[in-house]
């Protein structure tokens, strides 16, 4: 096992569009399967206006809410690939064009008529390995 240095784990990030966040659900950890895509450094999640994701994000004018995003590819064979944690902020993005420009580039697994929310996840920390034979 080797580590990725940020910009190489990041830079995976951004070659698959499914990863898992995690955050405080009524004080235990919780995990959801999500879409995402990569804004720079930064990880946005679409979500709906009524999901439980959504209330994991702070208003504009706090820090946010510490979260973790992970993602992956691993052979189910070989065991081989690369695993990425990032652990940062969440904020709920407001500002309508960068919605609509996420939307376009976020395709949901279940359409939702409220799919008209999305958090931005700053990262802080950023682990990554690579599983090597």
């Amino acid at each position: 096992m080797t580590r990725l240095d940020r910009a190489e784990a990041l830079g995976l990030l951004g070659t698959v569009s499914l990863g898992r966040i995690v955050f405080t659900e009524r004080a235990l950890p919780a995990v959801r399967p999500v879409n995402h895509l990569m804004d720079g450094e930064d990880i946005i999640v679409q979500l709906h206006e009524c999901a439980t994701l959504s209330s994991i994000a702070a208003p504009d004018d706090e820090a946010g809410v510490v979260v973790a995003y992970e993602a992956d590819v691993i052979d189910p064979d070989t065991h081989l690939g690369w695993s990425v944690v990032v652990t940062g902020y969440a904020r709920r993005v407001t500002d309508a064009g960068e919605l609509a420009r996420y939307a376009a580039g976020l395709r949901p697994w279940v359409v939702h008529p409220s799919m008209n929310a999305a958090v931005r996840i700053q990262p802080d920390l950023v682990t990554g390995s690579r599983l090597t034979a």
